[in-house]
């Protein structure tokens, strides 16, 4: 099978922000081969391919990335099966998409309608690796390039006319848009009145600076800036018409589910001794956060 996400061996590990969908394809694929595992992907080593090894190879920080990525995907997988078997919502549209492959690994209803998007080089790709698998739900792929306004109202408007309640996921999309981008995003997602819930991973400025310490020379070949991180945190999103109804610490979802950082339990201490102020603050340093229209 080609590689049409990237043909051509490069000295850096990171050549297109899409490139950075085979990086958490790894993870997922580490985490499903564990004995312990939250969740099974069988198909995550194969969409990671070998370009993943290479990227991984030039990346000396990858393995302190595991915990989070492992945490964010197993908080999405519980927001997104909650809302399609609990809470009647028909359609998701998953932004920005990229080698995610939920409608093949996670039990969803067949009625379910679900809608990756994403730039068409990494969707053929997906479509290849996975062909003669068959999707648990009601899959289809569409191509926009999300930072173009007219083309995304025009995708979203439909897919909302054609829904009668659907969940939006940016997962790992928006640390790399500016303010006026997910200001924007946020605006035309709101349009559509059966866009009901929007999940979001969120980090604040403290931890943005700490991850572009560790990712910046690895993400800058491919274009790919780290940089929203409100202050504010998920108020940002509330002049857009989105407030927040749940939000999942990266770092307490990680002490529920085993998949802490190393030395977590200094770190805890530390918390344990400083103020209630202080505790929260680390605890919301970033996580995942159900939104709501308003």
């Amino acid at each position: 099978m080609p590689d049409s996400l990237n043909p051509n061996p490069n000295p850096h590990p990171i050549t297109h922000i899409s490139d950075t969908a085979r990086w958490v394809a790894l993870y997922r694929a580490i985490e499903s081969e564990r004995p312990d595992a939250h969740f099974r992907d069988p198909h995550a080593r194969r969409l990671a391919g070998e370009r993943a090894e290479a990227i991984v190879r030039g990346m000396p920080a990858f393995r302190s990335g595991t915990w989070p990525m492992v945490v964010r995907t197993c908080v999405f997988d519980e927001l997104v099966l909650r809302a399609v078997r609990n809470e009647g919502f028909d359609t998701v549209i998953n932004l920005a998409a990229g080698l995610d492959a939920r409608p093949w690994r996670l039990d969803l209803p067949a009625a379910t309608r679900w809608l990756d998007v994403d730039l068409p080089d990494i969707l053929e790709y997906k479509r290849e690796a996975l062909a003669g698998e068959k999707p648990a739900c009601a899959y289809s792929a569409e191509s926009v390039d999300l930072r173009e306004a007219t083309p995304r109202r025009a995708l979203f408007e439909r897919v909302g006319r054609d829904s009668r309640r659907t969940l939006v996921l940016t997962e790992g999309l928006l640390v790399y848009l500016t303010d006026a981008e997910v200001a924007a995003l946020a605006t035309d997602l709101h349009a559509p009145r059966s866009f009901r819930r929007w999940v979001v991973d969120l980090v604040n400025p403290r931890l943005l600076r700490m991850l572009n310490r560790r990712w910046s020379k690895s993400l800058a070949a491919g274009n790919a800036t780290l940089q929203f991180a409100p202050s504010e945190g998920p108020r940002f999103f509330e002049p857009f018409g989105w407030k927040e109804i749940e939000f999942r610490s990266t770092w307490d979802e990680a002490h529920r589910l085993r998949r802490q950082m190393r030395l977590a339990w200094l770190w805890r201490l530390l918390a344990r001794l400083s103020s209630e102020e202080k505790r929260r603050e680390i605890s919301r340093m970033g996580g995942i956060v159900l939104m709501e229209r308003t």
